[in-house]
């Protein structure tokens, strides 16, 4: 099973680009994020007469969370269960071959100390209350998405710069050690341990040619599928070329049970 991870940025902007990758690349299922749609724009159509099946959660101009699958998804879940409170539409949730799958936009934050962070910390808390009771189920459950924390000083091209910003500081390094503490596998540090793996550039100052990023986008694994996971990386080279996103797909793939 290959599946993949992508904040595209905007899915209208980046279509044929998608298009192009699943065609390449074939995943039996993605997980997008930042789709910038309603339900009813989003592109279901042409994702069809690719091979895939889409749940979507969308919202206009913003957020967005989408799972592309080539068999059908079913117990599709969008957002907390039980929250009403919250109309950002930044997780769904879905199960295809027998696993649940997890698409999650995690708040930006803004600033350290604004109310856009505090919305973050609290989102964070809000997920791991919601995975706790999932965590050991079988085969497995997958949490894919841009989380937008650099776990490690590995993740990020110049850790003195980044050091004490909304995407790289001890409170949210710890919030990410709290996933992983739930049972979760990180498979892109499991099988590129040496680091320097990025999926965020920065579109400006250069930032991708100068390979200025951060790893902020993962595929998080647990239960019985965590020991099948043979390979993990992330394709630097779809960030290329004109018009992108500033993010690069992320990818794991699992061996049959």
């Amino acid at each position: 099973m290959f599946i993949a991870s992508w904040n595209v940025n905007s899915i209208r902007a980046r279509l044929d680009r998608l298009l192009r990758w699943l065609e390449v690349h074939r995943p039996d299922v993605m997980c997008l994020q930042e789709v910038k749609v309603t339900d009813a724009e989003f592109p279901a159509e042409p994702l069809r007469e690719a091979g895939y099946f889409a749940e979507v959660y969308g919202q206009k101009t913003y957020n967005g969370v989408t799972i592309l699958s080539r068999s059908e998804l079913t117990d599709v879940e969008r957002g907390f269960p039980g929250d009403s409170s919250d109309t950002q539409a930044r997780l769904i949730a879905a199960t295809a071959r027998g696993v649940r799958f997890i698409s999650a936009y995690v708040p930006n934050g803004g600033a350290v100390g604004s109310d856009a962070y505090q919305y973050k910390l609290e989102w964070l808390n809000q997920l791991r209350r919601y995975l706790e009771p999932h965590r050991s189920g079988s085969p497995g459950l997958v949490l894919c998405g841009d989380l937008n924390i650099a776990p490690d000083t590995l993740d990020v091209a110049k850790p003195e710069q980044w050091e004490g910003t909304v995407l790289y500081n001890q409170e949210v390094r710890a919030e990410f050690a709290a996933l992983l503490a739930l049972g979760f596998i990180d498979t892109v540090r499991r099988h590129r341990p040496e680091g320097g793996q990025y999926s965020w550039w920065d579109y400006r100052q250069l930032s991708f040619p100068r390979n200025d990023g951060l790893r902020i986008d993962h595929i998080l694994v647990a239960g019985g599928l965590a020991d099948l996971c043979t390979d993990a990386g992330i394709d630097r080279d779809a960030r290329k070329g004109p018009r992108p996103s500033d993010h690069a797909p992320v990818w794991a793939i699992f061996q049959d049970s």
